[in-house]
């Protein structure tokens, strides 16, 4: 009979899953309301959050992808209905 033994999450890792969650969030919130402000910032967490690894690495790199291409639809949609980008 062989026992593994129980994987625990590092807290730094479950901090790594919250930062790529609320990069997702700013991202996604950016498309509406100031493209290049939130953005920018939520790129700038879901890279800490990568760098931070562990788990979640894989929700924390398509963070990174899914702020390029929401900075990408947030420009367009502002220039298209004359909003301020900042």
């Amino acid at each position: 009979m062989s026992t593994s033994p129980i994987q625990r999450e590092r807290p730094v890792e479950t901090v790594a899953g919250f930062l790529a969650a609320v990069s997702i969030f700013a991202s996604l919130t950016a498309i509406f309301w100031h493209p290049l402000r939130l953005v920018v910032a939520s790129i700038i967490v879901a890279l800490i959050a990568s760098g931070i690894g562990g788990q979640h690495r894989r929700l924390a790199g398509f963070a990174v992808a899914l702020g390029g291409v929401c900075w990408f639809l947030g420009m367009v949609l502002a220039v298209v209905t004359s909003h301020p980008l900042w």
